[in-house]
């Protein structure tokens, strides 16, 4: 009997001393699978580090006050800006953000708070996530056939359209998610003291999910305004100033520079693609920002 419980204690010694070891199997295959997503971190975050380094670089060379405050080159200039393009950029970009923010979030309300789990609320979910997929160029005819011919011409409010359907589904979907991951306690406990439907939604949920919304809004905000393809079929490119009119055929765009300036061989109207590639970076960091610090204290 001495000897099976010597026997016992031995082999329990050395099962604790397995997993104390931290040569043990489990700790080397813990270590070998941390290293693979640390490798698989940094194999992803190569391509962005590289774009943003090779932008700042070949941008950089056009980084001056002159960039924004002056119109931008013509063929055969060697001076010039892109002051005209940034205005142009948050002007259509502002439109389509009025357009898309309230109709996304009311539909992202009703499809989380009031539309139930019924087939409609599928439908739509699945809708979304189709559109969410759907080419840039394909929403660019669509603003095309159904707008600019309609409306006889180009027009500003037909891009700002076509940029507002791009932005609906990450807005939606993003706002969706962040009112079902609000706890349902806290639904329960603002109608436990009284607060109707509306009241809980408008004054409890959505200022508890404001900074996850915020940051769907800032995403789709970023898309559009990179976005080039739905404006080449509902706009025409101009270097001169945004005159404000919704029904002007002409806006500058930082993007559309950028496609203009880039595909040709003038090496200086290339060196302003690279200039506006760097600020439009830029605009879309700021913006992030900006949506971060606005709250950073919102925290449910």
């Amino acid at each position: 009997m001495a000897n099976i419980a010597k026997s016992s204690n031995d082999s329990e010694s050395k099962s604790i001393n397995l997993v104390r070891n931290p040569k043990s199997l489990l700790a080397i295959f813990e270590l070998v699978m941390t290293g693979i997503a640390s490798t698989f971190i940094v194999i992803t975050l190569i391509p962005l580090f590289a774009v943003l380094f090779y932008v700042v670089i070949k941008g950089g060379s056009r980084l001056n006050l002159d960039l924004f405050t002056q119109l931008p080159p013509v063929a055969g200039q060697t001076t010039g800006g892109i002051a005209s393009a940034i205005l142009g950029t948050i002007q259509v970009v502002s439109i389509a953000s009025l357009i898309a923010v309230p109709f996304g979030i009311l539909a992202a309300i009703f499809l989380s708070e009031f539309g139930g789990n019924g087939q409609v609320v599928r439908w739509i979910r699945f809708t979304t996530n189709v559109l969410s997929g759907v080419p840039s160029i394909i929403v660019g005819v669509f603003a095309y056939s159904f707008i600019v011919l309609n409306m006889g011409s180009f027009s500003v409010i037909a891009g700002a359209i076509a940029l507002s359907v791009l932005m609906l589904p990450t807005i939606i979907r993003t706002t969706d998610e962040a009112l079902q991951i609000v706890p349902q306690e806290i639904r329960w406990a603002s109608v436990g003291v009284g607060a109707s439907n509306y009241q809980t939604v408008l004054q409890v949920v959505l200022p508890a999910c404001l900074p996850a919304i915020l940051t769907g809004v800032t995403l789709a905000i970023a898309r559009a305004a990179g976005e080039t393809a739905p404006l080449l079929f509902t706009v025409i490119y101009t270097n001169n100033w945004p005159n404000g009119s919704l029904l002007s055929p002409t806006l500058p765009s930082l993007s559309y520079l950028v496609y203009e300036f880039a595909r040709g061989f003038d090496r200086v109207l290339q060196e302003f693609a690279w200039a506006g590639s760097l600020v439009l970076v830029g605009l879309v960091l700021l913006t992030s920002i900006i949506a971060r610090l606005a709250t950073r204290q919102k925290q449910f």
